[in-house]
């Protein structure tokens, strides 16, 4: 009585008590098989095999003991990472190596590094501006640098939508500009000026 024979398909060993792998139906041994079809580790460019884990990231491939940061050697096994120029990193050592430095503590920035210059105020998740490199928060940068409206003394910022009308190198905020006499709005009209005045051609004709 024959016994029908349980070989590996590459290279017809017998199989029977032997430990084999199954890809599409087709039985390998575990030889035959990580010749085949296993991944080469990146690090020490052996096959990953049946007893291994492979790790993989972007077709790249290594063994469990081979995934290493390539800066401090500690393993990035279920650990974040991250990639610079084909090198594994921990994110301590990528951002020590490459991320921007604090202009103040020249530390890693973090959101406690980016604060106005001014008032020291937090400005992550903030609006702010930048003169010379240093960062504001609006309200330092417009008290400092921002011109001031002619009729309420108040800075005029750039804010979008922010409107202003200038002449002979004054300024007022639009709902500002008006007769220095009777109060009326001069946007869009013609005025006269008296001295450092600003007059509706009305009040401008009675003087």
């Amino acid at each position: 009585m024959s016994t029908e024979r349980f070989d590996c398909h590459y290279c017809k060993d017998t199989l029977l008590g032997k430990k084999y792998i199954l890809k599409e139906d087709t039985q390998y041994c575990t030889k035959c098989y990580e010749n085949l079809f296993a991944n080469c580790c990146e690090v020490c460019s052996l096959p990953v095999g049946c007893n291994s884990k492979d790790l993989s990231y972007k077709d790249r491939h290594w063994h469990e003991n081979c995934f290493k940061c390539a800066k401090c050697s500690r393993s990035l096994v279920d650990k974040a990472f991250a990639a610079k120029d084909d090198l594994m990193l921990c994110t301590e050592c990528y951002s020590h190596e490459y991320s921007s430095k604090c202009n103040t503590c020249k530390k890693t920035i973090m959101p406690e590094c980016f604060t106005c210059i001014g008032c020291k105020r937090q400005l992550a998740g903030q609006r702010f501006t930048s003169r010379e490199n240093y960062p504001y928060c609006l309200d330092c940068f417009s008290n400092l640098y921002a011109k001031k409206c002619v009729g309420c003394t108040k800075p005029i910022t750039s804010l979008a939508g922010a409107k202003y009308i200038s002449f002979e190198e004054r300024q007022w905020h639009s709902e500002c500009f008006t007769c220095m006499q009777c109060s009326v709005s001069l946007v869009g009209r013609g005025f006269l000026t008296q001295r450092d005045d600003i007059l509706c051609t009305d009040c401008g004709r009675e003087k």
